[in-house]
């Protein structure tokens, strides 16, 4: 049986301002059957310590519930940005959405 696979794709910059909306989103996600939240951030330019922080609570919040959260896309000043937080341990990042279709695909 497949996962349920819930996409949410943020754009421009996620900081404090976007941050409590897009734990909702995730939250929400979660709480309508999500198996697998995936986060696009294909159309994000820029993310700060805020963001991050939002990120990681989503996270909690999905494990919370026995799902699973991945992110795919991310640009060069969020990978550094992963990397110097070692956030990129913590989180399953795939280089592209295709990327991530391909692996939900072969495990199922």
């Amino acid at each position: 049986m497949s996962p349920v696979v819930k996409i949410i794709q943020p754009s421009g910059i996620l900081d404090g301002t976007k941050a409590s909306q897009f734990r909702q989103e995730i939250s929400d996600l979660v709480e309508a059957g999500a198996d697998v939240v995936l986060i696009d951030f294909q159309d994000v330019t820029f993310m700060d310590s805020s963001g991050l922080g939002a990120l990681v609570l989503a996270l909690k919040t999905v494990r919370a519930a026995g799902s699973q959260l991945v992110v795919c896309s991310i640009n060069e000043q969020i990978r550094i940005l992963f990397e110097l937080t070692s956030m990129d341990r913590v989180f399953e990042i795939f280089p592209s959405r295709d990327a991530f279709n391909s692996k939900i695909l072969l495990n199922n």
